[in-house]
């Protein structure tokens, strides 16, 4: 395990699946009280699309290369695919029938920036931080300002 500089908690939801979601994301610097929160609202997604959109946007805000980043997330979608090596096969098949091929080639080109490390933990089970993505991601699927998942309308809806 790396020794982290930034532990990205990240959590994703919808109110349906699909219907509307959003996601919710905090950035923590170890050793430091730096700490950010950041979510947005779709009309229209899915649980998984949101889930890995949390992490992608919590790694794009990162714009020192080469860091050392724990993503803390309750998707074994999201974290099994990128610690079992499952999206890198699906690269090597230009996703062929894989689900939400826009965001995980997004995924990529982020991740592939810094030294990433998953850990995967229990959704509703009382961790601080999870909790507060998944209010925030539940707040802006709420929210009436939402923004159009347009590659998930136009591909999949």
């Amino acid at each position: 395990m790396i020794n982290p500089e930034i532990i990205i908690y990240t959590d994703g939801s919808s109110r349906g699946n699909p219907g509307p979601g959003g996601y919710g994301v905090i950035l923590e610097l170890v050793g430091t009280s730096y700490n950010k929160s950041f979510s947005e609202g779709f009309k229209y997604t899915t649980n998984n699309r949101m889930e890995l959109l949390a992490v992608i946007v919590g790694l794009e805000k990162i714009t020192k290369p080469k860091q050392n980043i724990l993503v803390v997330s309750d998707s074994k979608y999201v974290v099994d695919a990128v610690e079992k090596g499952w999206v890198f096969g699906w690269e090597k098949k230009d996703f062929k029938d894989k689900k939400n091929p826009d965001l995980w080639q997004r995924f990529l080109k982020v991740y592939r920036k810094h030294n990433v490390k998953f850990k995967w933990i229990k959704g509703h089970n009382n961790h601080p931080q999870n909790e507060y993505c998944d209010q925030i991601a539940v707040q802006a699927a709420l929210g009436t300002n939402l923004n159009t998942d347009k590659w998930y309308e136009d591909n999949e809806a």
